[in-house]
Order: C-alpha cells, then structure tokens, then sequence
C-alpha cells in the first residue's frame, strides 16, 4: 500500500480525499432538504395529527373522527372522490393519446415544441387564474358562448338544448381537465420516448403487426407508467381548492372546500374538525403516493 502511493506521488498523480471528508460534505448538502422537509411536511403533519386528536379546550378526543362518518362529510369525500377520478381516468386517457402523437406521431418540430411548450404552461395554471379564464370564455356571457350565439344562433346553456352550465359538477371537471392532461403529457411523453428502438424491430422480425407490437410489448411495458400517472392526477385534482371554490362558489361539496369552511367559517367553525378532514385527505393520499411508487419502480426497471 505504501508502494502504491509512493507511486502515484511520482508519477504526479493527486492523493486520494479522506472518506469522511467526502461523506461530511454529502451530509452538508443534504441539510437543506432535510431542513425543508421538516419545516413544511413532517412538522405541519405532527400539527395535523395533535389538532384531529384534540377538542377547542386541547382535551383528547375522537370525536373529530366520528364526525367524519356523517352525511354531509361523507357526501363530500364521494364528490371530491369522484370528480378525481373522472378528470384522473379522462385527463390520462387525452394526455396518453397526445404523448403519443408528439413523440411517434411524426408531428413537424414546431407543432411538437407548441405542444409541449403548452403543456408544461397549462399544467400549472390552476386555482382563481383558471376559473376566470373559462367564465370569461365559456360562461353564460363568455366570448365563445356570446359568439356562438349571435353568429350560429346556438345557445350552449339553454336548457331545452345542450343546456351546459360551467357551475355545474360536468362544468368543474371540464376546468379540471385543462391542467390535468397536459401534466398527462409531460411524464408520458418521457416515457414513450423512452421504449427501445430494438423492441419493435426484435418484434417485426417475428412478424408481428404495429397492433400486436403494442399490445403485447410497448403498452405493458407503459402500463405501470400509465396508471402511476393516472394516480398522480388523482391525487392533483384531489387536492384542489381554490379553482373549485372560485367557479362554484361551494355549491359542490367538495374535502378542501368543507376544510376551508370549518377554518374560516362564521357559523360552521371548528378548527379541530378540518384537521382530522385534512388528515383523512393525507390517509388517500399516502395511498395514492405508495401505490405510485410501487408502480414506478416497476417501469423504471424495463427503461434502464
């Protein structure tokens, strides 16, 4: 050993960094996010989890939990339940098929860098932005519902005809929709991207069609990918607020709506409730999280 490291000195070569030292530098730069991390998400949970625990006079109590089971809570938790899962199901299948089309749709580049551009803007604009840009355009006297009034005599609200209402339970998942598949977009198209050149050509040499190729190769190679994505859109549309309060006015009952009436509210004020509602909301999404994780590293293993 000694030897060796006479050698290397000759021959110029920098002596090796002490182990520690590298290994103390490591633990420095990661200080940050571990400060982050508990600052933001393991303090405001130990928060969560003494407040759901405990009544206004800080004495232990379940009841905040047994409210849980009541109609009006549990009618929320099935509404925000299930817009989730239509803007999740619908948001991948749109996004899928548009991932598709940019990455192997032989699309020109521009339309591409158009498309993507779009969607890593569209992805992010949610909350108040969003539920006045559709009432602006689409409302009862929105640009488009005006124009096809006055110009094609069709009235989208009316009642007697296709009578569409933007306020309504089809109307908040339609405003979900605009941010929930161009984030589709984003992680797919990674994804797609992603499939060896050598799989399809391994499978044309057996004389398999471009149907067979996707049905037995490329898409259950996509399908933890796909129904990951699919979960995180869940989970993107269940935690939304501020989009829904603003179009609705909380005349759909949703989770975040009830919690910021309970924070907030005149009449309904109960503090000690919205944190075991919020708590509930972090059970379905640590849920939604580990099933995500699982099936993420399930596609990572065939796109190495």
């Amino acid at each position: 050993m000694a030897d060796t490291v006479a050698t290397n000195a000759q021959r110029g070569a920098p002596p090796a960094r002490p182990a520690r030292a590298r290994s103390r530098a490591a633990w420095l730069g990661v200080l940050p996010f571990f400060a982050f991390v508990a600052a933001f998400l393991l303090l405001p949970i130990v928060y969560l989890v003494v407040g759901s625990i405990t009544n206004a006079d800080g004495q232990l109590t379940i009841d905040n939990y047994l409210h849980l089971s009541t109609p009006t809570v549990a009618h929320a938790y099935a509404n925000s339940i299930e817009i989730s899962a239509v803007t999740a199901i619908a948001g991948g299948v749109l996004g899928l098929l548009l991932a598709y089309a940019v990455i192997l749709g032989g699309l020109p580049r521009r339309l591409r860098s158009a498309v993507m551009t779009f969607s890593g803007v569209a992805s992010n604009f949610a909350g108040v932005p969003l539920a006045i840009a559709f009432i602006f355009t689409i409302g009862q006297l929105g640009v488009i519902t005006v124009l096809l009034q006055s110009v094609f005599n069709i009235d989208i609200w009316d009642r007697k005809g296709i009578g569409f209402n933007l306020y309504s339970r089809l109307g908040l998942e339609l405003v979900y929709l605009y941010f929930q598949f161009p984030l589709m977009v984003l992680i797919m198209a990674p994804a797609i991207d992603g499939l060896k050149k050598e799989w399809r050509e391994a499978a044309e040499n057996m004389g398999a069609s471009s149907f067979q190729y996707w049905h037995r190769v490329a898409l259950p190679i996509l399908m933890p990918s796909i129904l990951g994505c699919i979960i995180l859109l869940f989970g993107n549309a269940f935690g939304a607020q501020a989009t829904a309060y603003q179009l609705t006015s909380g005349q759909i009952p949703l989770v975040t709506l009830l919690i910021g009436i309970q924070m907030s509210g005149d009449v309904l004020h109960d503090p000690n409730l919205a944190y075991a509602l919020a708590m509930g909301m972090v059970f379905i999404m640590a849920i939604s999280i580990g099933i995500y994780t699982v099936l993420q590293r399930r596609t990572e293993k065939w796109l190495r």
